[in-house]
């Protein structure tokens, strides 16, 4: 690893510190800005295309997917080559897909262009939480990727609530549009972000994807990553079928639709700065135990009440919305703090990870049967499950100090 002249890493000197901080919000928050904006025009997206349901929503799975593989070649390029040139070639790329997206005519050339608009956007997931970790150390870090968590999802609230209200003056593309503007503001941002790296790979690019290995090799690494990538499952999960849910479940508007996900959204928001709070009276450990246990807790709810109505439904999710955003950033810090080097990689595959059990939560709730209620009670009930089980052997064989 070559090591730049001694500066402040904390240093910006056309961003500044605040300004640091937003980037890195917006940056982190591409994944639900890229699927959360359209998702009110996701049926009649179908009825445009005249294609099923599950066609259309290859829009968003594929998106996923792809977005996934692109993590695992740009982080482990952000460490050989760093933080800035990367951000700004995946930018680009996502800027030309999103328009791309609004200009397709028919379903499959606008999955083709999800693709690249998931490439390109993923360079921007895989810096974001690399950053994190060149700039900050110990309870700062951890504050931040608290805050930064916070701000983030402050988009699943934002977007389905600014597309539905797009709708009625625009179309569909009109969403992909907005997209490709994020996009050129985030760009804006990358021109004027200072390279954060404090060592670079001096590898070749060969050996650079192969650190993705080393890193999975990490026992501590591994095991937390497992555990905390299976929140995921369950929050993207309702991210697939809230609008079949409420729009053709409950038979709300578009509008209906993006106030009740907005409520279930303000406990994504507030999760971050509960786990701050909490953590002042209580160890992390509790916190995270004590999470997943109210995710078990929730799921049982929404199988019991959640079919009677839309504000049932949302309230009995609400408590698992909380707690599984509560327990992120104590999990992106505990991994995080497993790497001394080979930053990008970790956040790569931290962010991979998330997005691989999200993809398969978004494709299982559509395989439990005719009730997506029932169903997506079900799944929390077993993740929650399976990560105390998970959370309790980390602590009880002391794979890394939690």
């Amino acid at each position: 690893m070559n090591q730049p002249p001694n500066r402040d890493r904390r240093s910006q000197k056309y961003l500044g510190s605040k300004g640091l901080i937003l980037l890195i919000a917006l940056l982190s928050a591409f994944v639900p800005l890229s699927t959360d904006l359209y998702l009110p025009a996701l049926p009649g997206m179908g009825d445009y295309f005249g294609v099923s349901a599950n066609l259309t929503n290859l829009t968003l799975i594929l998106f996923f997917l792809f977005f996934s593989l692109g993590l695992l070649f740009w982080g482990p390029l952000s460490d050989k080559y760093g933080r800035r040139p990367v951000l700004l070639a995946g930018l680009a790329l996502y800027i030309a897909a999103s328009a791309g997206c609004a200009l397709s005519w028919e379903i499959w050339h606008l999955i083709a262009f999800r693709v690249l608009q998931a490439v390109g956007g993923s360079a921007a997931s895989a810096v974001a939480t690399a950053m994190v970790k060149d700039v900050y150390d110990g309870r700062r870090r951890e504050s931040v990727l608290a805050l930064v968590q916070s701000m983030v999802v402050i988009s699943p609230a934002v977007a389905p609530v600014l597309g539905a209200f797009m709708l009625p003056y625009t179309s569909w593309r009109g969403l992909f549009v907005a997209l490709a503007l994020i996009g050129t503001v985030s760009m804006a941002g990358g021109l004027l972000l200072e390279e954060t790296i404090p060592s670079r790979y001096t590898g070749t690019m060969k050996q650079s994807v192969r650190r993705l290995g080393t890193v999975l090799r990490n026992p501590g690494f591994t095991s937390l990553l497992i555990v905390f990538s299976l929140v995921s499952t369950a929050s993207l999960a309702f991210v697939s079928a809230s609008p079949y849910i409420y729009q053709e479940g409950f038979g709300l508007s578009e509008q209906w639709y993006s106030l009740y996900f907005a409520l279930n959204a303000a406990a994504l928001i507030a999760g971050p700065f509960l786990y701050l709070w909490l953590s002042r009276h209580f160890s992390r450990r509790m916190i995270v135990g004590s999470g997943f246990a109210v995710m078990i807790a929730s799921g049982a709810l929404v199988c019991l009440f959640g079919s009677l109505g839309p504000l049932l439904f949302a309230l009995a999710l609400f408590p698992a919305s909380l707690m599984g955003s509560a327990v992120r950033p104590p999990g992106a810090f505990l991994m995080l703090d497993q790497q001394k080097e080979d930053t990008g990689s970790a956040s790569a595959l931290i962010n991979c990870s998330s997005l691989v059990f999200g993809s398969a939560g978004m494709i299982l709730i559509y395989l439990g049967g005719e009730s997506l209620v029932l169903g997506l009670g079900a799944i929390n009930v077993a993740v929650g499950v399976v990560c105390l089980a998970g959370w309790t052997v980390i602590g009880r064989r002391g794979l890394t100090k939690i």
